[in-house]
């Protein structure tokens, strides 16, 4: 067998054979004499040679269609691959068809052809499953096949079809009721005073016009004011966010090709666990704002748009995404999204789907001042140069901040980041004042690093929680639920994830401060507890319990800071 397999592929073992006894005939013609073994040798030898130049010169036709059922899937979920194969010309036996998988979905499924019951028109009908657990864009086939003369002398291999595109999207992952209650209303919407197109009933009234639709008139104030009256509208506006994910590899630590695989053969993409679970994140937040009805602005941390970069998303362009049809279009391009590599480290293997070039980024000058309403004043602009930290735009910087500030008290506004430094901490915490509110979530292997990160925000008003990669998502969110009304200590509950051994909570009360406490624990450990109310609130804890727990609490004007580790999404 082992000799089989190293015999030129162009040949079956029968033709290999045959081959061997003609050149034997023609060896004993030579050395007897004989001239019957000379035919025999010469016919033995050509019919193999006659095979193979036959199945060269003739090609098979076949169709090949390829459907996915669902187009596109999820992670964790399987997709039902329809493979319709047709053959264009008379085939005169059975082939055995093999249908070419990234290696990370196994082996490749094999099939007879024509199968046992093909339909009317001749065209045989194959179904198997695929699942993944990592999302990603796969090329699914082409199918491969083998052809024989019908002699079964020479093998001929030809690919039949093409590749069809195969996308598999982050799972977004149920989160607590959100901690947004009270920035726009728990409805969705939110009215404004302004007239808008006829379609929400509102009390207020006004005369008649031409043109006004009879299904505006409203009856009773017609008949107090004894002329037509029709119901004047005030527009019911969707409430807005505004979702930041940052990117950069030297975030998310060292790049790696992880479960994606060799990116010239799986489909592989620089990410590393840190960002898988920022990726998931994003997804999450982003169907549970949407599924509310909110009108979610995605950017990434220069302020462009977050998908620009992704090879898989639909809009690439797009940075404001609404209903069902937004969700989709944020869960498609998240699937091929990568870290931006990090130039300080050479560059990875080629891939095999090269991001789309960005045009640079035009950023206000540092004479552009940005205005108390939320816009900046015309100052010049220049071209930013490309640097390390994409492909244009500094982070954090002026035309994030640009943007933000003509968006002022719009809506939330949440940030996913990575292991950001102080600086970039000083940099981003001025954004803090164009959202209603503020909410930071930090992703690293190490939050307790953070520390100085996080002081930095939350001295500029944001909301902060830490959390490494095995967090639960969840319990990241639930970690910015507001106080229960009442509650004669203002403290932030903090959520933790199975097999989470301390937390700390922080609490924002009084006219000037508020206090906050950080636990930290070893074996096990207790919840820190926040300061009181007051003109000046303080507060101080202590957790005790365990081999290794203690807790320590000082004194920080702004919100909340907790640090999650444990459990798994």
């Amino acid at each position: 067998m082992a000799l089989a397999e190293r015999l030129p592929r162009f040949l079956t073992l029968r033709g290999w054979g045959l081959a061997a006894a003609g050149i034997l005939s023609l060896l004993g013609a030579q050395f007897l004499g004989r001239r019957d073994l000379l035919y025999l040798g010469i016919l033995l030898v050509l019919l193999p040679l006659v095979s193979v130049l036959v199945l060269r010169l003739v090609k098979p036709r076949f169709t090949v269609h390829r459907t996915f059922a669902p187009q596109s899937m999820e992670t964790g979920s399987t997709t039902t691959v329809t493979l319709s194969v047709a053959s264009d010309s008379p085939l005169g036996g059975s082939v055995v068809m093999r249908e070419l998988l990234p290696h990370r979905f196994g082996d490749a499924p094999e099939f007879h052809f024509p199968a046992a019951h093909p339909t009317p028109s001749g065209v045989s009908l194959y179904e198997y499953r695929l699942r993944s657990t990592a999302r990603g864009v796969y090329d699914v086939g082409p199918v491969t096949a083998g052809f024989t003369d019908p002699f079964g002398l020479g093998i001929s291999r030809h690919t039949l079809g093409g590749t069809d595109r195969l996308v598999v999207t982050p799972s977004p992952l149920d989160l607590p009721s959100s901690p947004l209650t009270g920035v726009r209303g728990t409805e969705g919407h939110a009215v404004t005073r302004r007239n808008a197109n006829p379609s929400d009933d509102d009390v207020m009234t006004r005369e008649y016009r031409h043109g006004d639709p009879m299904r505006r008139v409203h009856w009773a104030a017609t008949a107090r004011h004894n002329e037509l009256m029709v119901r004047q509208e005030e527009s019911v506006t969707m409430p807005e966010a505004t979702l930041i994910l940052d990117q950069r590899q030297t975030s998310y630590g060292s790049g790696f090709l992880s479960a994606f695989g060799d990116p010239d053969d799986d489909g592989g993409m620089l990410s590393s666990p840190t960002f898988e679970w920022a990726v998931v994140g994003a997804v999450s937040i982003a169907a549970h704002l949407l599924e509310r009805n909110y009108s979610l602005r995605f950017l990434d941390e220069t302020g462009a748009p977050a998908l620009r970069r992704s090879v898989s998303a639909p809009w690439p362009e797009d940075e404001e995404f609404s209903g069902q049809v937004g969700l989709h279009g944020i869960s498609q391009g998240l699937a091929a999204l990568e870290l931006v590599p990090d130039p300080s480290k050479r560059p990875t293997a080629s891939r095999k789907r090269p991001s789309a070039p960005v045009p640079p980024v035009r950023s206000s000058s540092a004479s552009s001042v940005r205005s108390s309403a939320g816009g900046s004043a015309s100052g010049g602009s220049h071209l930013v140069q490309r640097n390390g930290h994409g492909y244009g735009g500094l982070p954090f910087g002026d035309p994030m901040l640009d943007k933000l500030a003509g968006l002022k008290n719009r809506g939330p506004l949440i940030a996913l980041l990575g292991a950001i430094s102080e600086a970039e901490a000083r940099d981003l915490g001025p954004a803090s004042e164009y959202g209603s509110q503020s909410f930071a979530i930090l992703v690293s292997e190490r939050p307790r690093d953070l520390h100085g990160v996080m002081d930095i925000l939350r001295g500029a008003g944001w909301h902060v929680v830490a959390v490494n990669p095995n967090a639960s998502v969840a319990a990241a969110w639930a970690h910015f639920d507001p106080a229960p009304v009442g509650a004669t200590s203002s403290t932030a509950k903090t959520t933790l994830a199975p097999g989470t051994v301390g937390s700390g909570a922080a609490g924002s009360a009084g006219s000037v401060a508020s206090g906050r406490s950080v636990g930290f624990a070893g074996a096990a450990g207790t919840t820190g507890s926040a300061g009181s109310a007051g003109s000046v609130a303080s507060g101080r804890s202590a957790g005790s319990a365990g081999s290794g727990a203690s807790g320590r609490s000082t004194d920080s004007p702004g919100a909340s800071g907790s640090v999650i580790s444990g459990g798994r999404t």
